[in-house]
Protein backbone atom coordinates (compact mmCIF):
# COMPACT_ATOMS: atom_id res chain seq x y z
CA UNK A 1 0.00 0.00 0.00
CA UNK A 2 1.03 3.81 -0.75
CA UNK A 3 1.56 5.65 2.30
CA UNK A 4 0.93 9.41 1.81
CA UNK A 5 2.05 12.64 4.07
CA UNK A 6 -0.48 15.68 3.34
CA UNK A 7 0.32 18.94 4.86
CA UNK A 8 -2.28 21.56 5.50
CA UNK A 9 -5.01 18.53 4.87
CA UNK A 10 -8.02 20.57 5.82
CA UNK A 11 -7.48 23.52 3.68
CA UNK A 12 -8.94 24.00 0.02
CA UNK A 13 -6.57 22.13 -1.80
CA UNK A 14 -5.08 19.75 1.08
CA UNK A 15 -8.68 18.23 1.88
CA UNK A 16 -9.09 17.67 -1.76
CA UNK A 17 -5.81 15.88 -2.22
CA UNK A 18 -6.83 13.52 1.00
CA UNK A 19 -10.08 12.34 -0.74
CA UNK A 20 -8.45 12.14 -4.24
CA UNK A 21 -5.79 9.80 -2.93
CA UNK A 22 -8.21 7.82 -0.60
CA UNK A 23 -9.63 6.60 -3.44
CA UNK A 24 -5.93 5.97 -4.80
CA UNK A 25 -6.50 3.74 -2.11
CA UNK A 26 -3.34 4.94 -0.13
CA UNK A 27 -2.89 5.78 3.45
CA UNK A 28 -3.19 8.94 4.13
CA UNK A 29 -1.32 10.66 7.26
CA UNK A 30 -2.77 14.57 7.39
CA UNK A 31 -1.36 17.18 9.50
CA UNK A 32 -3.09 20.61 9.95
CA UNK A 33 -3.03 22.79 13.22
CA UNK A 34 -6.20 24.33 11.78
CA UNK A 35 -5.57 27.80 12.14
CA UNK A 36 -6.97 28.52 8.65
CA UNK A 37 -8.22 24.66 7.79
CA UNK A 38 -11.92 23.82 8.81
CA UNK A 39 -12.19 20.72 10.43
CA UNK A 40 -15.62 20.28 8.32
CA UNK A 41 -13.06 19.66 5.41
CA UNK A 42 -12.22 16.31 6.27
CA UNK A 43 -14.52 14.99 9.19
CA UNK A 44 -16.65 12.67 6.16
CA UNK A 45 -13.09 10.64 5.74
CA UNK A 46 -12.83 10.16 9.85
CA UNK A 47 -14.55 6.77 9.67
CA UNK A 48 -11.96 5.89 7.28
CA UNK A 49 -9.09 3.32 8.51
CA UNK A 50 -7.10 4.45 6.05
CA UNK A 51 -6.61 8.36 7.11
CA UNK A 52 -4.75 9.37 10.09
CA UNK A 53 -4.93 13.19 11.07
CA UNK A 54 -3.07 15.02 13.52
CA UNK A 55 -4.42 18.21 14.87
CA UNK A 56 -0.77 19.81 15.20
CA UNK A 57 1.94 22.30 13.51
CA UNK A 58 4.41 21.69 11.09
CA UNK A 59 7.00 21.72 13.91
CA UNK A 60 5.89 19.22 15.91
CA UNK A 61 5.80 16.61 13.15
CA UNK A 62 9.02 15.80 14.38
CA UNK A 63 7.54 13.84 17.57
CA UNK A 64 4.69 12.58 15.14
CA UNK A 65 6.88 11.15 12.85
CA UNK A 66 8.75 8.37 14.93
CA UNK A 67 5.06 6.71 14.82
CA UNK A 68 5.41 6.87 11.32
CA UNK A 69 7.71 3.68 9.47
CA UNK A 70 7.10 4.98 5.88
CA UNK A 71 6.03 7.74 3.56
CA UNK A 72 5.98 7.68 0.14
CA UNK A 73 4.50 11.06 -1.15
CA UNK A 74 4.65 14.23 0.34
CA UNK A 75 1.85 16.66 -1.05
CA UNK A 76 3.19 19.78 0.88
CA UNK A 77 0.01 22.17 1.36
CA UNK A 78 0.79 23.83 4.65
CA UNK A 79 1.28 27.28 4.94
CA UNK A 80 0.02 30.81 4.99
CA UNK A 81 -2.08 31.95 1.59
CA UNK A 82 -3.68 35.43 2.43
CA UNK A 83 -1.98 38.19 0.04
CA UNK A 84 -3.29 41.18 2.24
CA UNK A 85 -2.41 39.61 5.67
CA UNK A 86 1.55 38.87 4.23
CA UNK A 87 1.87 42.81 3.91
CA UNK A 88 1.02 43.17 7.81
CA UNK A 89 2.74 40.07 9.12
CA UNK A 90 5.54 39.53 6.70
CA UNK A 91 7.47 37.35 8.98
CA UNK A 92 4.72 35.32 10.04
CA UNK A 93 4.33 34.65 6.26
CA UNK A 94 7.99 34.08 5.86
CA UNK A 95 8.48 31.63 8.68
CA UNK A 96 5.33 29.34 7.76
CA UNK A 97 5.53 29.24 4.35
CA UNK A 98 9.62 29.14 3.61
CA UNK A 99 11.04 27.94 7.25
CA UNK A 100 8.61 25.58 7.53
CA UNK A 101 9.15 23.79 4.13
CA UNK A 102 12.67 23.53 4.75
CA UNK A 103 12.15 21.98 8.11
CA UNK A 104 9.74 19.54 6.75
CA UNK A 105 11.90 18.43 4.00
CA UNK A 106 14.78 18.60 5.97
CA UNK A 107 13.11 15.77 8.51
CA UNK A 108 12.13 13.81 5.85
CA UNK A 109 16.27 14.00 5.23
CA UNK A 110 17.12 13.47 8.95
CA UNK A 111 14.27 10.44 9.40
CA UNK A 112 15.34 8.54 6.11
CA UNK A 113 12.27 8.42 4.66
CA UNK A 114 12.89 6.91 1.14
CA UNK A 115 10.26 8.85 -0.42
CA UNK A 116 9.50 8.51 -4.27
CA UNK A 117 8.62 12.45 -3.96
CA UNK A 118 7.48 15.11 -2.18
CA UNK A 119 5.90 17.75 -4.32
CA UNK A 120 5.56 21.11 -2.74
CA UNK A 121 2.79 23.63 -3.77
CA UNK A 122 3.93 26.67 -4.93
CA UNK A 123 2.68 29.96 -6.23
CA UNK A 124 2.31 31.60 -9.60
CA UNK A 125 2.91 34.56 -7.71
CA UNK A 126 6.63 34.86 -7.93
CA UNK A 127 5.89 35.73 -11.68
CA UNK A 128 4.66 39.24 -10.29
CA UNK A 129 3.01 41.42 -13.24
CA UNK A 130 4.10 39.22 -15.93
CA UNK A 131 0.92 39.21 -18.27
CA UNK A 132 2.15 37.03 -20.94
CA UNK A 133 1.81 33.46 -21.59
CA UNK A 134 3.96 32.63 -18.43
CA UNK A 135 6.25 29.81 -19.08
CA UNK A 136 8.75 28.21 -15.93
CA UNK A 137 11.67 30.41 -17.40
CA UNK A 138 9.78 33.59 -17.25
CA UNK A 139 11.48 35.79 -14.87
CA UNK A 140 10.73 36.08 -10.98
CA UNK A 141 9.53 39.15 -10.00
CA UNK A 142 8.07 39.30 -6.54
CA UNK A 143 6.01 41.97 -5.52
CA UNK A 144 4.58 40.94 -1.89
CA UNK A 145 5.61 38.97 0.95
CA UNK A 146 3.53 36.27 0.20
CA UNK A 147 4.89 35.68 -2.98
CA UNK A 148 8.07 36.16 -1.68
CA UNK A 149 7.42 33.34 1.44
CA UNK A 150 6.14 31.01 -1.17
CA UNK A 151 8.85 31.13 -3.57
CA UNK A 152 12.09 31.18 -1.35
CA UNK A 153 10.14 27.45 0.17
CA UNK A 154 9.92 26.35 -3.11
CA UNK A 155 14.34 26.96 -3.67
CA UNK A 156 14.99 25.24 -0.13
CA UNK A 157 12.73 22.59 -1.24
CA UNK A 158 14.25 22.19 -4.86
CA UNK A 159 18.08 22.44 -2.87
CA UNK A 160 17.36 19.93 -0.24
CA UNK A 161 16.19 17.71 -3.01
CA UNK A 162 19.15 18.58 -5.15
CA UNK A 163 21.73 18.37 -2.84
CA UNK A 164 20.16 14.87 -0.57
CA UNK A 165 18.97 13.20 -3.55
CA UNK A 166 15.57 13.88 -2.63
CA UNK A 167 13.48 13.35 -6.09
CA UNK A 168 11.21 17.16 -5.50
CA UNK A 169 8.73 18.66 -7.55
CA UNK A 170 7.59 22.22 -7.46
CA UNK A 171 4.07 23.24 -8.95
CA UNK A 172 3.03 26.53 -9.26
CA UNK A 173 -0.56 26.77 -8.95
CA UNK A 174 -2.46 29.64 -10.93
CA UNK A 175 -6.16 30.72 -9.89
CA UNK A 176 -7.27 27.16 -8.11
CA UNK A 177 -10.98 27.27 -7.40
CA UNK A 178 -13.55 24.69 -6.22
CA UNK A 179 -16.10 23.92 -3.38
CA UNK A 180 -14.63 24.13 0.22
CA UNK A 181 -12.16 27.03 -1.44
CA UNK A 182 -11.55 29.68 1.42
CA UNK A 183 -13.84 32.66 2.37
CA UNK A 184 -11.79 34.00 5.76
CA UNK A 185 -11.62 37.07 7.76
CA UNK A 186 -8.88 38.20 5.51
CA UNK A 187 -10.11 39.13 2.06
CA UNK A 188 -8.97 37.05 -0.36
CA UNK A 189 -10.57 34.61 -3.49
CA UNK A 190 -12.50 36.23 -5.30
CA UNK A 191 -14.43 33.34 -6.58
CA UNK A 192 -15.48 32.72 -2.46
CA UNK A 193 -16.11 36.64 -2.08
CA UNK A 194 -18.75 36.38 -5.22
CA UNK A 195 -20.70 33.13 -3.77
CA UNK A 196 -21.52 34.89 -0.23
CA UNK A 197 -22.37 37.80 -2.08
CA UNK A 198 -24.71 35.87 -3.98
CA UNK A 199 -26.18 33.94 -1.34
CA UNK A 200 -27.08 37.42 0.31
CA UNK A 201 -28.20 38.91 -2.73
CA UNK A 202 -25.64 41.80 -2.84
CA UNK A 203 -24.20 43.10 -6.42
CA UNK A 204 -20.99 41.49 -7.08
CA UNK A 205 -17.39 43.44 -6.03
CA UNK A 206 -15.73 43.94 -9.29
CA UNK A 207 -12.18 45.73 -9.14
CA UNK A 208 -11.42 47.77 -11.83
CA UNK A 209 -13.94 47.20 -14.98
CA UNK A 210 -13.33 43.44 -14.50
CA UNK A 211 -11.68 42.99 -17.65
CA UNK A 212 -8.62 41.66 -15.59
CA UNK A 213 -8.24 37.73 -16.57
CA UNK A 214 -7.02 35.21 -14.11
CA UNK A 215 -6.33 31.25 -15.26
CA UNK A 216 -9.21 29.51 -13.15
CA UNK A 217 -8.43 25.71 -12.57
CA UNK A 218 -10.70 23.47 -10.99
CA UNK A 219 -10.03 21.63 -7.86
CA UNK A 220 -10.36 18.09 -9.10
CA UNK A 221 -8.05 19.10 -12.67
CA UNK A 222 -5.28 20.40 -9.50
CA UNK A 223 -5.50 17.12 -7.83
CA UNK A 224 -4.70 14.74 -10.73
CA UNK A 225 -1.66 17.44 -11.77
CA UNK A 226 -0.39 16.93 -8.62
CA UNK A 227 -0.60 12.70 -8.28
CA UNK A 228 1.12 12.48 -11.24
CA UNK A 229 3.81 14.25 -10.63
CA UNK A 230 4.19 12.39 -7.60
CA UNK A 231 4.02 8.69 -9.52
CA UNK A 232 6.01 9.88 -12.42
CA UNK A 233 9.57 9.86 -13.30
CA UNK A 234 9.81 13.61 -13.20
CA UNK A 235 11.77 14.74 -10.26
CA UNK A 236 13.45 18.17 -9.46
CA UNK A 237 11.39 20.49 -11.65
CA UNK A 238 8.75 23.04 -11.81
CA UNK A 239 5.66 22.95 -13.39
CA UNK A 240 3.02 25.62 -14.07
CA UNK A 241 0.03 24.50 -13.55
CA UNK A 242 -3.71 26.19 -14.70
CA UNK A 243 -5.93 25.49 -17.18
CA UNK A 244 -4.06 27.44 -20.35
CA UNK A 245 -7.28 29.24 -21.05
CA UNK A 246 -7.76 32.40 -18.97
CA UNK A 247 -11.16 34.37 -18.20
CA UNK A 248 -12.42 38.15 -17.36
CA UNK A 249 -12.99 38.64 -14.07
CA UNK A 250 -16.46 40.30 -15.45
CA UNK A 251 -16.82 36.84 -17.36
CA UNK A 252 -16.62 34.94 -14.50
CA UNK A 253 -18.63 37.08 -12.33
CA UNK A 254 -21.62 37.15 -15.35
CA UNK A 255 -21.72 33.40 -14.56
CA UNK A 256 -22.41 33.86 -10.90
CA UNK A 257 -25.10 36.76 -10.86
CA UNK A 258 -26.21 40.41 -12.62
CA UNK A 259 -25.44 42.80 -10.67
CA UNK A 260 -22.12 44.39 -9.96
CA UNK A 261 -20.56 47.35 -7.74
CA UNK A 262 -17.12 48.79 -9.14
CA UNK A 263 -13.92 49.52 -6.77
CA UNK A 264 -10.80 51.23 -7.94
CA UNK A 265 -8.25 48.78 -9.48
CA UNK A 266 -5.11 48.18 -7.16
CA UNK A 267 -2.06 48.57 -7.86
CA UNK A 268 0.89 45.55 -7.77
CA UNK A 269 -1.91 43.17 -9.29
CA UNK A 270 -1.19 41.63 -12.77
CA UNK A 271 -3.73 42.72 -15.66
CA UNK A 272 -3.36 38.76 -16.93
CA UNK A 273 -2.37 35.43 -15.24
CA UNK A 274 -2.11 32.92 -17.77
CA UNK A 275 0.12 29.88 -17.67
CA UNK A 276 2.08 27.97 -20.43
CA UNK A 277 0.94 24.50 -19.08
CA UNK A 278 3.31 23.27 -22.08
CA UNK A 279 5.65 21.17 -19.85
CA UNK A 280 3.42 19.90 -17.79
CA UNK A 281 1.11 18.37 -20.42
CA UNK A 282 4.11 16.98 -22.14
CA UNK A 283 5.99 15.27 -19.69
CA UNK A 284 3.17 14.20 -17.41
CA UNK A 285 1.03 13.99 -20.04
CA UNK A 286 -1.82 15.84 -17.89
CA UNK A 287 -4.61 17.62 -19.31
CA UNK A 288 -7.42 19.71 -17.33
CA UNK A 289 -10.65 18.39 -17.99
CA UNK A 290 -13.45 20.95 -16.06
CA UNK A 291 -14.39 24.36 -18.10
CA UNK A 292 -15.12 27.10 -15.86
CA UNK A 293 -18.57 27.22 -16.53
CA UNK A 294 -19.03 23.28 -15.68
CA UNK A 295 -16.28 24.48 -12.53
CA UNK A 296 -18.40 27.11 -11.04
CA UNK A 297 -21.64 24.66 -12.14
CA UNK A 298 -20.25 22.48 -9.88
CA UNK A 299 -19.68 25.46 -7.14
CA UNK A 300 -22.63 26.56 -7.35
CA UNK A 301 -24.54 23.02 -6.57
CA UNK A 302 -22.48 23.47 -3.06
CA UNK A 303 -23.53 26.88 -1.73
CA UNK A 304 -24.26 25.79 1.37
CA UNK A 305 -20.74 25.61 1.99
CA UNK A 306 -20.58 29.49 1.62
CA UNK A 307 -23.29 30.24 4.26
CA UNK A 308 -21.18 30.97 7.17
CA UNK A 309 -18.81 33.05 5.21
CA UNK A 310 -18.19 36.21 6.34
CA UNK A 311 -19.91 38.77 3.77
CA UNK A 312 -17.33 41.32 1.86
CA UNK A 313 -19.28 44.31 1.30
CA UNK A 314 -17.82 47.31 -0.87
CA UNK A 315 -16.37 49.06 2.51
CA UNK A 316 -15.11 46.53 4.16
CA UNK A 317 -12.83 45.42 0.73
CA UNK A 318 -11.39 49.17 1.14
CA UNK A 319 -10.40 48.86 4.59
CA UNK A 320 -9.14 45.33 4.07
CA UNK A 321 -6.85 46.66 1.46
CA UNK A 322 -5.88 49.67 2.81
CA UNK A 323 -2.46 48.36 3.57
CA UNK A 324 -2.34 47.05 0.06
CA UNK A 325 -2.53 50.43 -1.59
CA UNK A 326 0.06 51.62 1.02
CA UNK A 327 2.84 49.46 0.27
CA UNK A 328 2.10 48.51 -3.18
CA UNK A 329 0.92 51.60 -4.34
Amino acid sequence: MKVSLVTGCAGFIGSHMVDFLLKKKHLVYGIDNLSSGKIINISHNFKSKKFIFFNKDLKHFEKISKTIMKIDFVFHFAGNGELIQSIENPYSYFKNNALNSALLIDLIRRRKYKVKKFIYAASSSCYGLSDIKTSENVKINIQHPYAFSKYVGEQAVLHWGKVYKIPTISIRIFNAYGPRSRTTNVYGAVIGVFIKQLITKKPLTIVGDGSQKRDFLYITDLCDAFYKAAISKSKNEIFNLGSGKPQSVMSLAKMIFNKYTYLPWRPGEPKKTHANINKIQNQLKWFPKVSLKRGIKNVLKNIDWWNDAPLWTPSKIKKATKNWHKYLG
